[in-house]
């Protein structure tokens, strides 16, 4: 029945898919079919004979893991022949990193020491436990060996820096961020301090951060019998998009499967953009050596979404990389017209350009919601933004705010942790400010009374809220409470408190009624929490624009945002030096090579036509001072010979430039490119911060 599976596959996706238990490295490149191959070998391995509770798999994206699950199942079903309405076998193990390990660190809470209530701290709270930490120490208000300490949100990218890459702070503050060393050089022993107040405080509170639940399945990982247990309820382990692992994760992924028995890693080095985030695409170029024996190395190289010229300027822009696996992807399917690469005068000549040319192939039968524009930075989109409410043209921009970056979503969900974690005082404190009558004497008391509902005195203003309050809180840690029941019940003690602080209240509350679904799929409010947690859902404020003004829209979104996407027109914006590379990324060649990755992945996304804007023009008020308003830039140092070989040349539509503005002769556009240990008492959170303690002291 196996060989069912990959009857519709080509010859290198079939390979991949009828791998045995030896370890594998799939090298899949853009538009090769990755997410076909995977859910296809899923499938294939129960068809097999593996268990399908005994097979792991790790994603990036609830989402995803979704998707992936959802496609091998479907394809059990055809290959088993089951009568329709017949469910195909499950395969529960299929989620996000953090998701397993917050699955496996409670199902294992009583024999790591770790309370199995514990909360997990979204990045907006961990940030203020940070920050209160900081006030605590004195490091906000003077500064600290002539140098002030960095604010929370830097502390807080620094902490994880170190925690995913597995270097010591002092290595971390040299290489990555120089301007928060101390004038001696140390390594920052303040933020050393810092780092274990927070720890401190996480322990005290019964708290884990996002890397917490990382690094304690790695911690756990390191003890017996604890270890024998996780690695035994898995056979298989697969992982998507290994490009994108940080060290940590790829410690987690072989301490799983020692040796690479069972494991298939799937990703592309083409596509690792997450640099910023402490991946290293190395880790996956050196993989197949660290098994043993050696991982296969398949390489998919059919691409079926492009046209073989944008797969040829894919190809050559991607040949700069230095370190990669060594692949030419091929199309199969019919030609089509070469990339352009647009030289205009500015950035108001861009937006104008590219609004006219999405217009012009709407008209032309092609759908706004078929097209995509993309850029560096949420800034570049600016212009365009004006430009296109200017001529009534719907569009959505991606890359704003989360789901629970919203305040009414943070006030639901502190309510549920703190009902979970009486000891969890960010979230009490969020929920006691909710109560009408209730300042900072009172939060204060409440604090020194350990923000022990029951035994809080509230000021007589705040009497008979409070009173409402203790209610639920009483109700939601008893014997009779009723998931998802509980979750109407409060909803209903917090509309009155939505009403009375947001002028938008009817919108917010349809956002939580909307929330109720995800509440009642969750088997209680715990998991429910931490799910939320770990990957909120998109909410309407990530959406820039109106796109209900018609039944079309054009896309709008961030080069890391359009990874896994694909359009049939794409459009990407400022190709020039500053912007792709950024000007804050021309450091080091592992840096440039990152930033030509992540254009990479932008040409990629495109199926039928390809655009690149250079203006040549930016108007920056900050250098008026330097004698001008305006600053010339050169088109991407990206763009050399080989690349450039395989583009048109134009000059955006009739209007690009406006009336007055014709476009530069190409001559003076396309300009040349620029050189370019045995654990001790404690507990599970006490041992991490140990772990840690010794790190900030290398």
């Amino acid at each position: 029945m196996t060989a069912g599976l990959v009857e519709e596959l080509s010859a290198e996706q079939g390979a991949a898919v009828a791998h045995g238990r030896e370890p594998l490295l799939v090298v899949a490149g853009a538009g090769t079919g990755k997410t076909t191959v995977l859910a296809a070998r899923m499938a294939a391995l129960v068809m097999a004979g593996a268990d399908p509770n005994r097979l792991l798999l790790l994603s990036f994206s609830r989402r995803a893991a979704a998707e992936l699950a959802h496609r091998a199942g479907a394809q059990l079903h055809a290959a088993l022949g089951l009568p329709a309405g017949t469910p195909a076998p499950r395969l529960p193990w299929c989620g996000t990193f953090h998701g397993i390990a917050a699955r496996l660190l409670r199902d294992e809470a009583a024999a790591l020491g770790l309370h199995a209530g514990f909360s997990v701290l979204d990045a907006a709270d961990a940030e203020e436990l940070m920050a209160q930490q900081r006030l605590a120490l004195g490091l906000a208000a003077r500064s600290v060996n002539e140098q002030r300490v960095p604010l929370a949100a830097t502390c807080m990218a620094i902490h994880s820096r170190c925690v995913a890459t597995r270097q010591p702070l002092a290595e971390v503050l040299r290489r990555h961020y120089p301007w928060c060393l101390p004038p001696d050089d140390t390594g920052g022993s303040a933020l050393a301090r810092l780092f274990d107040a927070y720890a401190e405080a996480k322990l005290q509170q019964r708290l884990l951060d996002y890397d917490d639940l990382l690094d304690g399945w790695w911690l756990a990982l390191q003890h017996e019998p604890v270890a024998g247990r996780l690695r035994g309820r898995f056979d298989h382990v697969l992982v998507d998009e290994v490009q994108d692992l940080n060290p940590l994760q790829w410690r987690l992924v072989e301490a799983l499967r020692p040796g690479g028995a069972g494991l298939t890693a799937v990703g592309d080095d083409s596509q690792a953009i997450y640099g910023f985030r402490g991946a290293l695409v190395a880790e996956m170029l050196g993989f197949p050596a660290r098994c043993t024996p050696a991982a296969r190395v398949l390489t998919l190289t059919r691409n079926h979404r492009s046209t073989p010229q944008i797969v040829a300027s894919s190809n050559a822009l991607i040949a700069q990389v230095r370190e990669r696996f060594d692949k030419t992807l091929v199309s199969p399917r019919p030609a089509g017209p070469r990339p352009l690469l647009h030289a205009v005068a500015d950035e108001a000549a861009e937006a104008r350009g590219v609004a006219a040319a999405v217009l012009e192939a709407r008209e032309g039968g092609l759908e706004l919601r078929r097209q995509a524009v993309l850029f560096r930075t949420a800034t570049h989109s600016q212009a365009l933004e004006l430009e296109l409410m200017r001529r009534r043209v719907p569009f959505v921009k991606f890359g704003g705010l989360r789901f629970l970056e919203s305040a009414h979503l943070k006030d639901v969900v502190a309510v549920l942790r703190w009902a979970d974690n009486p000891a969890a005082q960010l979230a009490a404190t969020r929920v006691a400010r909710l109560v009408p009558g209730i300042g900072p004497a009172a939060l204060q008391r409440l604090a020194a009374a350990g923000h022990d509902i029951d035994r809080f005195e509230p000021p007589r203003a705040a009497a008979l809220p409070w009173q409402a309050l203790r209610a639920l809180m009483q109700h939601l840690r008893g014997p009779d409470a009723r998931w998802p029941a509980d979750y109407a019940r409060l909803i209903d003690w917090y509309t009155p408190q939505l009403e009375r602080l947001h002028a938008d209240a009817r919108q917010r509350q349809q956002e939580l009624q909307q929330l109720a679904t995800s509440a009642a799929r969750a088997p209680n409010r715990l998991a429910f929490v931490t799910e939320l947690m770990l990957e909120p859902p998109a909410a309407h404020g990530a959406e820039a624009g109106t796109p209900l003004l018609d039944e079309d829209w054009l896309t709008l979104s961030t080069l890391h945002s359009a990874k896994g996407q694909e359009w049939s027109a794409v459009h990407i914006l400022r190709v020039v030096d500053g912007a792709i590379p950024s000007d804050l990324a021309t450091g080091r060649a592992d840096e440039i090579d990152e930033e030509r990755r992540l254009l990479y992945v932008g040409m990629t996304r495109a199926r039928d036509t390809l655009a690149l804007w250079a203006p040549q023009n930016f108007h920056v008020t900050q250098q008026r001072a330097w004698g001008g308003r305006h600053v010339t830039a050169l088109h991407s140092r990206f763009i050399d010979a080989a690349v450039l070989g395989t583009l048109d040349i134009g000059h955006g539509p009739r209007e690009a430039g406006g009336a007055g503005e014709p476009g530069l002769p190409p001559g003076e556009a396309i300009l040349p490119a620029l050189a370019t240990a045995p654990a001790e008492p404690g507990g599970l959170l006490a041992e991490l911060a140990r772990a840690r303690r010794r790190g900030w002291a290398q």
